[in-house]
């Protein structure tokens, strides 16, 4: 599904130039659940942004479902985005005057499409939280709005799920209950990367990916 090779990243701060990725050649098989892990600074959130086109590499390659991301225009990148790939963040990017409801319906109103209404309940339902559809965010717990963004992500039923630090802001509890939910759902066969610092996470993954100073120094399955 995702084959990256010889990927770099620079940022240019003034006239200094920063490394960010140096050279990282990565594929990830449909149906896999990934952890990619490392400390900050290491390159691992670039990365991910990279394969969810939420940025640009310097140079190389990178392929999505045979498709050569660099020949993509902005709109073809946006249109990709939208119907492969789903996002899921520490700070959840939740509307907060608007319902659990309203904010998964969000996908479904920039892209397009038709049965906003079952979609949309049926992503909620997915999740657990069928019943809080009318609730704003300040009315539900950590572990709610995380559950409802990844309804937001999975409103357009992606084939690929990106997940960037998703327990970053959550207790062990709520913890436990999003990791969960990753795992049926990559059980229901979406592909799952999720970006961690935290090695007892990234073991209930199937394969743990170890980035240091922006390469990988480990790529090993879980057993």
């Amino acid at each position: 599904m995702i084959k990256l090779e010889n990927i770099t990243k620079i940022y240019q701060m003034g006239k200094v130039e920063v490394p960010a990725l140096k050279g990282i050649t990565l594929s990830i098989e449909e149906g896999e659940l990934v952890a990619i892990i490392g400390a900050s600074g290491s390159g691992k959130s670039t990365l991910m942004n990279i394969i969810g086109f939420l940025d640009k590499p310097t140079s190389g390659s990178y392929f999505l479902d045979g498709s050569d991301v660099s020949k993509l225009n902005d709109n073809k990148l946006a249109e990709m985005r939208n119907k492969k790939i789903g996002f899921v963040f520490q700070t959840y990017n939740l509307l907060p005057r608007a319902s659990a409801f309203a904010n998964v319906e969000l996908p479904i109103i920039y892209g397009g499409g038709g049965q906003k209404r079952r979609r949309t309940l049926e992503a909620l339902e997915r999740v657990g939280l069928a019943a809080r559809a009318t609730h704003k965010p300040t009315e539900l717990s950590g572990g709610e709005q995380q559950r409802v963004a990844i309804a937001r992500a999975l409103v357009n039923n992606p084939s690929l799920i990106l997940a960037d630090e998703p327990t970053g802001n959550l207790d062990s509890v709520a913890t436990a209950e999003i990791i969960a939910i990753f795992r049926q759902l990559n059980k229901d066969g979406i592909t799952v990367v999720m970006v961690t610092h935290e090695m007892d996470i990234a073991q209930q993954t199937q394969r743990i990916i170890r980035l240091l100073d922006g390469q990988i120094v480990s790529d090993e399955k879980v057993t």
